[in-house]
């Protein structure tokens, strides 16, 4: 299996996207970080920004490469000759959810396999969700994204909030 996806919409990416795809590379050499153009779910960051954002934190990642895709996953991973499809899992309602997503994938495709990892320790409580939440209510969120991430959410989020930022 030499091409992987990674998929989701990233919005925004946290340390815990990272922390999967960090340890992805250590089983596939090559990985799309591929990012959904989503109609189904509103995001805080378009899809350009999440792109540009992907690509910064990533930059210095050999054999990761940041793409777009709309439409259906296992689609874009056939399109581009992908073998598996990596998936974070969190918590049990994350594994059901998966579940059911690879099932659908592989009779979509039993060629393209999904491979779960399972997030780090520190990570399991984290989402992109909960990173807004927390920077909207005027919290630091240093330690749950990259500083370059943390910028981008204090612009785009900080008017919502207090204010008071304790990050940088």
């Amino acid at each position: 299996m030499d091409l992987a996806i990674y998929a989701g919409t990233f919005d925004p990416v946290t340390n815990g996207h990272l922390d999967i795809l960090r340890r992805a590379t250590l089983v596939f050499p090559r990985i799309v970080v591929a990012t959904a153009e989503t109609l189904t779910k509103s995001c805080t960051f378009p899809l350009e920004e999440r792109l540009a954002l992907l690509r910064q934190v990533t930059a210095k990642m050999p054999g990761i490469e940041v793409r777009p895709f709309r439409g259906l996953l296992i689609e874009f991973a056939k399109s581009i000759g992908a073998k598996a499809i990596i998936r974070g899992l969190r918590q049990t309602t994350d594994f059901d959810y998966e579940f059911q997503i690879a099932t659908m994938n592989t009779r979509f495709d039993s060629t393209i396999q999904t491979v779960f990892f399972v997030a780090s320790l520190e990570y399991l409580h984290l989402s992109s969700s909960l990173v807004k939440e927390i920077a909207t209510l005027g919290g630091d969120v240093s330690h749950l994204v990259p500083s370059v991430v943390e910028d981008a959410i204090i612009q785009k989020l900080g008017s919502l909030g207090d204010g008071k930022h304790n990050g940088r």
